[in-house]
């Protein structure tokens, strides 16, 4: 069993891998991230799993279209004419786990560190990613050298999308120049990454390697075999202890080696400084805490939007960019309850500066800054998070010249209509969509077909509508009383509407949805909980009860909330197979973590607010607290689980919301 030591003493998880089980490291995985929305990531194995796992994944066009660079390292070690291969890698036939039989432990904090003890040798290799540049510094430190050994560093080169994978026919070029060497693809489409060492000398020795195996593609039923390229190896004699670096960095073709101009001691002293500006100058107390404003700090990345630097939330790692309904579901805990405002401000301008038509985009292409605006939810979403901003900060100038324009033009959409149907009915509810549309956070939808279209009427989104509401009445209340008093009586009549068309006495839960003919889907969804977590209900006391103990008794699990009852027929309870066979189990029965912050702060809005509830709203959160340290990726919280027990994390290793919604409850409940 993985033993987790020190992952709450501040900033370094230790984890000892001796003895333990080699199928179980290549289970567990870690992140690291820059500013740029780049990253390095592996498991505590040392083994590649996933297509996106590399020693650099760099982006061209900040934070997208990304490229995996550097997929990872051989070394080898030759003394007394012995040959110890460092190397960990699966092949479509066969393991080569060698390093694991060396590997004695495995630290993360800055960056990532793997410890070897050969007997006569001692290495620890670590791995860090700068925080304003995709370059990653590789670092061999040799300790307790008895005798002198030659060490010899094979970089494998993928120079591809991160979503592809590289096939041996693809022409790859290499070239020594500016004492370095540089790779690129013969087409140039995906940049340049150079590698330099002082350290060593390289010597050229070409090589394609097949069929590397990713087990993780191959779970989800994707294409799970690459090749790979070395263009040689670099090397060098030890005697002594003794301290070398590979430095690789990614950028367009002819600059990649601007990217290296930088020392380590500069780069570690530089991402010191990160560390710093993530947890804010105060002390933390508390050990998790800190941990999980560590976690929230690798989502803040920055974007240019309409010609302008600013800043934007990455949904998930290895594979999303920023959505803005994920953005925005994340923006407290990642950013209010982090202290990070300016940051805050900028996310919100950057999807402000993109509303069309009264939305703001669901998501920007992978590849450059194109908008799509595909989304019922996300646009309301925004408008909770810039007055949450208000709320937070009290910063009524910024509000007032840079958010309330795309607030009212979100509201005056919504109400007389805007794209895909989305308008205000006669009873003041917003409806949108139709059953080939998937507009709604429970969008999953594959070859032509949305699993939960959710199209008429949606509770969540209605919820929110009543939220908007009430918030712009209270803003007006003290500068323009007659539009606080407008804004007071729609949310009078969406109030009402809302409790008529949704509570059902009949199952004592929320309808999920009503549809365009005015039908109601009863199922057992978690989307009926945003009507009692958000601070404006337009529920009963007794009603909001009654929806918090269902949902409590039917959906909750200690990793979240289920996304449709068991005791549906269409309940999925694996998140597992191919493409098809996942996206049906999305959003009808797999267990989205996130969802745990709203519930609770439901519980606690329907308890009395004391030690006694904070307590048990505490014990909902530790199974998710214990997966944060000792399970999954080191230190994030993944994207979903199966509904059925064990609850296996599937999806995302790494979710905004999910850490995000977390660090906000845990922030709730711990006071």
């Amino acid at each position: 069993m993985l033993v987790s030591r020190g992952s709450l003493r501040g900033q370094e998880s230790s984890i000892n891998l001796e003895g333990v089980a080699p199928n179980l490291l290549l289970e567990r995985e870690w992140l690291l991230t820059n500013s740029r929305g780049g990253f390095a990531s592996g498991t505590i194995a040392g083994c590649n799993t996933r297509r996106y796992h590399g020693l650099l994944v760099g982006s061209l066009n900040p934070p997208a279209s990304r490229v995996m660079g550097l997929s990872l390292c051989r070394e080898i070690i030759r003394v007394r004419g012995v040959e110890v291969d460092l190397g960990t890698y699966e092949f479509d036939k066969q393991q080569a786990l060698n390093g694991l039989r060396f590997a004695t432990s495995f630290r993360k904090d800055m960056g990532v560190h793997f410890d070897y003890d050969f007997g006569v040798i001692e290495l620890t290799k670590s791995i860090y990613l700068l925080g304003e540049m995709d370059t990653v510094a590789v670092v061999y430190q040799f300790s307790n050298v008895c005798e002198p050994f030659e060490f010899e560093v094979r970089p494998f080169a993928a120079v591809r999308d991160f979503h592809s994978l590289q096939k041996s026919y693809t022409p790859l070029l290499s070239e020594w120049r500016d004492e370095g060497l540089a790779i690129c693809a013969e087409s140039g489409d995906f940049g340049e990454l150079f590698l330099s060492s002082d350290q060593m000398w390289f010597e050229s020795d070409a090589q394609w390697w097949h069929n590397f195996l990713y087990r993780q593609e191959r779970r989800r039923g994707q294409d799970c075999l690459e090749d790979l390229w070395s263009p040689g190896v670099f090397k060098c004699n030890v005697e002594s202890v003794f301290s070398m670096v590979l430095w690789a960095g990614l950028g367009p073709c002819g600059e990649a080696h601007l990217n290296l101009d930088v020392d380590l001691d500069i780069a570690q002293e530089s991402l010191s400084l990160r560390d710093v500006e993530i947890i804010g100058e105060q002390k933390i107390k508390d050990p998790m805490l800190e941990a999980l404003y560590r976690a929230a700090g690798q989502f803040v990345v920055e974007r240019q939007i309409a010609g302008k630097d600013s800043f934007t939330i990455l949904a998930g790692f290895p594979w999303f960019l920023d959505w803005g309904r994920d953005t925005f579901i994340a923006f407290e805990g990642l950013l209010l309850c982090t202290g990070r405002f300016e940051e805050a401000a900028g996310v919100l301008e950057t999807f402000a500066a993109a509303v069309s038509e009264g939305m703001i985009p669901n998501r920007f292409d992978d590849y450059g800054n194109e908008p799509y605006y595909n989304s019922i939810d996300a646009s309301l979403w925004f408008v909770h998070s810039a007055f949450a901003y208000l709320q937070a900060t009290g910063d009524r100038e910024m509000f007032d010249s840079r958010l309330i324009g795309a607030v009212r033009q979100i509201v005056e959409a919504y109400r007389k209509g805007t794209r895909f149907g989305i308008h205000a009915d006669v009873d003041g509810l917003i409806t949108g969509g139709d059953v080939d549309t998937q507009l709604t956070w429970m969008d999953a939808k594959c070859n032509g077909e949305a699993f939960t279209p959710r199209h008429g009427k949606a509770v969540e989104v209605n919820a929110l509508w009543h939220e908007a509401l009430c918030n712009l009445a209270e803003y007006y209340a003290d500068t323009d009383e007659d539009q606080a008093e407008h804004f007071r009586g729609y949310a009078y009549q969406v109030a009402g509407s809302f409790q008529t068309a949704f509570f059902n006495d009949e199952t004592g839960w929320l309808n999920d949805c009503i549809l365009p003919d005015g039908t109601h889907d009863a199922t057992l969804r978690p989307n009926q909980i945003y009507a009692i977590s958000l601070a404006h209900s337009a529920l009963s006391t007794e009603q909001q009860k009654q929806v918090v103990e269902i949902v409590r008794s039917k959906l909750l699990t200690p990793f979240g909330l289920r996304s449709l009852s068991p005791d549906d027929e269409r309940y999925m309870g694996r998140y597992k197979g191919d493409q098809m066979q996942r996206d049906r189990a999305y959003h009808n029965g797999t267990v989205w973590s996130h969802l745990t912050g709203a519930f609770v702060e439901a519980f606690l809005r329907v308890n009395p607010d004391d030690r006694v509830s904070r307590q048990e709203g505490f014990e909902m959160l530790e199974p998710l607290l214990n997966h944060f340290t000792k399970s999954g990726c080191v230190g994030s919280i993944s994207e979903i689980f199966d509904g059925d027990l064990p609850h296996t994390p599937r999806g995302c290793i790494a979710q905004a919301w999910s850490v995000a919604e977390v660090l906000r409850a845990y922030k709730l409940v711990v006071r």
